[in-house]
């Protein structure tokens, strides 16, 4: 009779992934990879767990059907404890040494058992071999069939398995290295999540990071809403399916009801909570009248359903879990970390997770009436972690007490760490200008607060392949861009030519990005040989000035109200310069776009503008010049004006030069490879200080 036998071991250290801290660690082991050769014939299935030096057991299961229920084994050191669909549950009583997994397939039932183990030196064993998808993510396994004789105790590693937080600690006999030594469960809440959903940079990060993380070794969740608006965007949520999960969430005076739906993509599980309150007309915050006034009640529900899904979500066929790491972004999720601190872990769940806070924009906050408080189902003694006090002069009349309550605020004092998105705004948050009335917290937990600089989609914005624009060009070969800039100028209606300086500026029109100083600047601009290109909406007022600035200035200004895709891809692509005056910038992507395409940037000295685009020295590097771009600071029409003209006189002037600036900044690395590599640092930060937050 035949006899197969598969081998597999792994070290680990405190492996503990599910239970409270004294427990038993517990580990996740999915019988589903046997499930394609068992189906094929009759079997017994026989596994021999051995803890070091040689305590051993066997158990056998003689059936498919015998894996719908708990296996039950003790021996010395392991045991089975329970089973997950086809993932028993196997706890170790020591904390040290490795865990040796043997599976032995025999055909014929239960009797040739034996007899097949005293044969299984002359048989041909396989080993457990991987399925992976176009990202190189993990998706499967299947059993590789392989020459010679397999030794009962031989080992075989598994390259990139990541078993509910499982340290691959080593590599063994001839397998590759993985990515990344460590992998985590990573769980990203936000608000929107491009392609499905997007108003900004938020969506952006936060569909182009996970997948990163995940091309690396992790196992990642993102959990966003399921925005229904009865546009064509509701499209982009096609493939995503009813899992069929549906949860109760108690908050806001009783019981909210919400479901899940799930789309596995580019190694990542995507995943959407589906309520009535995301299914309306307009954008994702708001409508033409303002932001929607259920905000607070819309995004509580986010937070309270992703805190669950870890729990109760069998993506894959096993749950990620309770030792995960959170990512929570901006205040629409903010009530995570506070929940995983009120709620579950004084019941001994998520003992072993860790809280991230990732600030994009602090001037946001998710501040509301103080009497909200008991809709948002946590404990009464919390509310001094959510309380909020505005100053005298913010509040309403002179009988107003000023009280609220500020969703990031919670965040601020309950997690673990704190990320920006680039190294000047993780300090300018800890100023009285920057802070919005927290810096005084935020500067009391400097010392876990991080920043780490976006990346962009490298596929999406590529001057050799975008499908946006007319011509292609690379940093090898520059000479097609100037064709971008006459094409775009063509059809703009603006006068086509080549040797003009083309000034661009895309974004939103408001008080942020500094468009009122723009505004003022615009005469004095004109009056140089330039021209001008600006694309955005926003503020109606700048919108019309942006119009009568056209009609001014027909040969050298136009104005697009609005936002079109292929349109910034052609500005972007078009311009030789890009003006970015924004009064803060916590990073920044239009700058990185623009870098990418080899277009110049003009940019006010803050934030992530600064961290990104390094002031132009034409006599460093031996006189071969050094520097991105430009920076101003002050914020004023004088500092800015002076830049520009900097720029414009290198355009005119100094070819070699600008030649360089566009090279430099072509050339600059700025994928999401090189920002989840910092993301890991930051993961091993968290897991090597206790959670800030204990109920111990």
């Amino acid at each position: 009779m035949s006899m197969i036998t598969v081998t597999w071991r792994y070290l680990f250290r405190d492996c503990a992934t599910y239970g409270p801290r004294n427990s038993s660690p517990r580990i996740y082991f999915p019988f589903s990879w046997f499930l394609d050769l068992i189906s094929q014939t009759p079997h017994t299935l026989s596994l021999s767990l051995q803890s070091a030096p040689s305590q051993q057991m066997t158990t056998k299961v003689s059936s498919c059907k015998s894996f719908s229920n708990p296996l039950q084994a003790k021996f010395n050191n392991f045991r089975v404890i329970g089973q997950v669909g086809f993932a028993p549950l196997w706890s170790s009583r020591s904390r040290s040494g490795y865990l040796r997994l043997r599976a032995s397939i025999s055909a014929g039932g239960v009797g040739g058992s034996q007899d097949a183990v005293e044969e299984e030196k002359q048989e041909k064993g396989l080993f457990l071999g991987t399925e992976r998808d176009g990202s190189g993510a993990v998706i499967g396994f299947h059993l590789i069939p392989q020459s010679g004789e397999v030794e009962v105790n031989e080992v075989n590693s598994v390259k990139d398995i990541n078993i509910n937080n499982l340290e691959e600690a080593e590599e063994i006999e001839g397998e590759g290295k993985a990515q990344t030594g460590v992998t985590y469960n990573i769980v990203f809440v936000t608000a929107e999540v491009a392609p499905y959903s997007k108003t900004g940079g938020l969506g952006d990060v936060c569909g182009s990071l996970p997948i990163a993380l995940a091309a690396r070794g992790h196992r990642v969740m993102v959990v966003s809403p399921r925005y229904l608006n009865g546009s064509t965007a509701d499209k982009n949520f096609a493939s995503a399916v009813d899992l069929d999960s549906r949860i109760k969430v108690y908050c806001f005076g009783g019981v909210q009801e919400v479901d899940f739906f799930h789309e596995y993509r580019d190694g990542v599980d995507w995943v959407f909570v589906d309520h009535p309150s995301y299914h309306r007309p307009g954008t994702l915050y708001g409508d033409t009248r303002g932001a929607f006034g259920d905000n607070q009640f819309r995004f509580t529900l986010l937070c309270h359903a992703a805190c669950e899904a870890p729990l109760v979500l069998p993506l894959g066929g096993f749950t990620y879990g309770e030792k995960c790491v959170f990512l929570a972004n901006d205040w629409h999720a903010s009530l995570v970390p506070v929940l995983l601190a009120a709620k579950y872990r004084p019941y001994g769940v998520y003992k072993d997770a860790r809280s991230i806070l990732v600030i994009h924009n602090l001037s946001h906050q998710g501040v509301e009436s103080a009497a909200t408080y008991k809709n948002l189902g946590l404990p009464s003694e919390w509310y001094g972690a959510l309380e909020w006090v505005f100053p005298t002069w913010a509040r309403t009349h002179a009988l107003d007490p000023g009280q609220a309550v500020n969703l990031l605020k919670g965040a601020v004092v309950t997690a673990d760490r704190i990320l920006t998105v680039s190294q000047g705004y993780s300090w300018e948050i800890t100023t009285a200008e920057g802070g919005y009335g927290l810096h005084e917290l935020l500067s009391d937990r400097k010392s876990i607060i991080n920043g780490i600089t976006n990346g962009i989609d490298v596929a999406e914005w590529d001057p050799s392949s975008d499908e946006y624009i007319p011509y292609h060009y690379s940093v090898e070969n520059i000479s097609e861009k100037v064709q971008c800039k006459t094409a775009l100028q063509k059809e703009l209606g603006l006068p086509i030519r080549p040797d003009c300086p083309l000034i661009g500026f895309i974004g939103r029109l408001d008080y942020q990005k500094g468009i009122d100083l723009i505004r003022s600047a615009i005469p004095e601009i004109m009056e140089d040989d330039v021209q001008f290109i600006m694309l955005g909406s926003g503020d109606p007022m700048f919108e019309d000035w942006m119009r009568a600035t056209e009609f001014a200035y027909k040969e050298k200004f136009r104005g697009w109200v609005g936002f079109n895709v292929p349109i910034s891809h052609k500005i972007t692509a078009g311009c030789d310069i890009l003006l970015m005056p924004s009064r803060f910038e916590p990073c920044g992507l239009n700058q990185l776009y623009a870098m990418r395409y080899g277009t110049v940037p003009v940019v006010h000295d803050t934030g992530g503008l600064r961290d990104t685009v390094k002031n132009f020295n034409p006599y460093a590097q031996e006189g071969k010049g050094e520097g991105t771009g430009w920076t101003f600071s002050p914020l004023t029409k004088e500092s800015m004006l002076a830049a520009l003209k900097i720029a414009v006189r290198t355009y005119r002037e100094h070819k070699s030069s600008w030649e360089g600036l566009m090279r430099r900044g072509m050339q600059r690395d700025c994928t999401w490879e090189n920002a989840a590599i910092q993301y890991e640092q930051v993961f091993e930060w968290a897991f090597i200080d206790p959670p800030y937050v204990s109920s111990d």
